[in-house]
């Protein structure tokens, strides 16, 4: 029999894991500063000129360890995907960009003005002896990467980018650190060799890309290898809506739940090059698995064109929108659109008593409602409560239910009556999914209790 689960103990234990890891991202970037200090560089705060230099080499050195860390969130690490969550650790990885490139550039500015000092004055011309210093174009072009990475990121120049492109140039990150390791080594003595700073940077260095070709690359192939996942067949279900049905060896083995994302390469000639995050619309069995798409672009359009028998690689699972989340005995659901995706096999896949569930599925139109049968025939089994809201949003009341729900008088707490003891899953468009969870706040229910999986990038 399998003990029952307690999801307070269960978010306690995550909570704690997820302040380490706060607390060793902040630590080393402190590391990498009193690391200098510690190996003669506080002695170097003697003069005006020295104290610039000294700053722009810190700067320098912190700017990097941010960028280090950076791309240790990227990778994708179970262990880090387990305790925040694969869009909390996007998040905190994009918020770290800003800065490290400003301390990247500060870096450049300050080390411009104090050599500049030492020689009266004159930074704009301590740019030619600088880039004549052993592996400084390459750092030049190492920060003018990561300057194209941080612009291209901004979410106004985001929006003008398809994701193919922007993945794209977003790779150029590696580079750019790569680029900037020859220099960091070379020059200035500061990271001498046999130097315990030398031997903190080569292994911070070794565990950011060793993280990326392991999880990024070489445990991908070996599942896909192992699994051998091939289409089995395409259904439509609503037009420009697919379930793409897979085919594998042992899918249960991935340890996939529901409520979970894959990246999926399908390799044919027009979509091998392309990477798609989809979210599971069932919980695999041992050979079998789907994933349900709305054509909402050329590549989403592409993979629902696919042929049985197109093989298929993955990545994951990923993230913490599932059952492993809970922190609470009772589960509220709310989605909308193809939000309802994710919601299905969480449903399928979580654990509660008859009676301890609600779902509410939102759409515009008949026409927009995506799995609701299935949905339906789940919580029946279940003992789940299931409500549906058709219409346009409301223009009078909160914009996330339909108008005529509005003018009866609906609101989420009538809906949901035990939600102050229950963990709140949403699933759906960006801008409707803001206006549900600022409603949801505003009960006063705390943060931990709502999960939130936006269809953005």
């Amino acid at each position: 029999m399998t003990p029952r689960r307690d999801p307070r103990r269960e978010y306690q234990r995550r909570a704690r894991r997820a302040d380490l890891l706060a607390i060793a991202l902040w630590a080393s970037g402190a590391a990498a500063a009193a690391l200098f200090l510690a190996s003669g560089g506080a002695g170097q705060f003697t003069s005006p000129t020295a104290v610039v230099t000294s700053l722009g080499i810190v700067a320098g050195l912190i700017g990097t360890d941010f960028i280090l860390v950076m791309l240790v969130l990227a990778a994708r690490i179970p262990l880090i995907d387990r305790t925040i969550g694969h869009d909390r650790a996007i998040a905190v990885h994009r918020s770290l960009g800003k800065p490290a490139l400003y301390l990247l550039l500060g870096h450049g500015v300050l080390l411009l003005t104090g050599y500049g000092m030492s020689q009266g004055f004159n930074p704009i011309a301590e740019i030619g002896p600088m880039l004549a210093l052993p592996d400084m174009p390459l750092a030049v072009i190492g920060m003018g990467l990561m300057i194209t990475v941080v612009v291209t990121s901004l979410v106004a120049v985001r929006r003008k980018f398809s994701y193919e492109g922007w993945h794209l140039v977003h790779l150029l990150s590696y580079f750019a650190v790569a680029f900037a390791l020859p220099h960091q080594l070379s020059v200035g003595g500061v990271l001498s060799e046999g130097t315990v700073q030398r031997i903190y940077w080569i292994a911070l260095y070794v565990v950011a890309f060793g993280a990326i070709l392991t999880f990024r690359f070489i445990e991908p192939v070996v599942s896909s290898v192992r699994h051998r996942i091939t289409v089995a067949g395409v259904t439509t279900i609503a037009p420009g809506v697919t379930s793409i049905h897979f085919s594998g060896r042992n899918l249960r083995d991935l340890g996939a739940e529901g409520g979970q994302f894959f990246i999926w390469r399908f390799w044919t000639g027009k979509t091998w090059w392309h990477s798609h995050p989809i979210s599971l619309s069932a919980v695999p069995t041992g050979s079998t698995a789907r994933i349900t798409v709305r054509d909402l672009g050329a590549g989403s359009a592409r993979i629902s064109a696919v042929r049985p028998g197109t093989k298929v690689s993955i990545e994951g699972p990923y993230g913490l929108f599932s059952d492993s989340a809970r922190t609470s005995p009772k589960l509220a659901i709310i989605a909308a659109g193809i939000g309802v995706t994710p919601i299905r096999a969480l449903l399928e896949h979580a654990q509660f008593a008859p009676g301890d569930a609600t779902i509410l599925l939102r759409a515009s139109r008949q026409d927009e409602t995506y799995l609701w049968d299935e949905i339906r025939e789940l919580a029946e089994a279940r003992g789940a409560a299931c409500y549906v809201m058709v219409g346009h949003r409301s223009k009078t009341g909160p914009s996330w239910m339909s108008d005529v729900d509005a003018r009866r008088g609906v609101t989420l707490q009538t809906i949901f009556p035990d939600l102050a003891q229950s963990d709140l899953y949403l699933c759906g468009p960006t801008a409707w999914l803001d206006s549900i969870e600022t409603e949801a706040r505003a009960t006063g229910i705390p943060s931990h209790q709502i999960h939130a999986e936006r269809f953005d990038w």
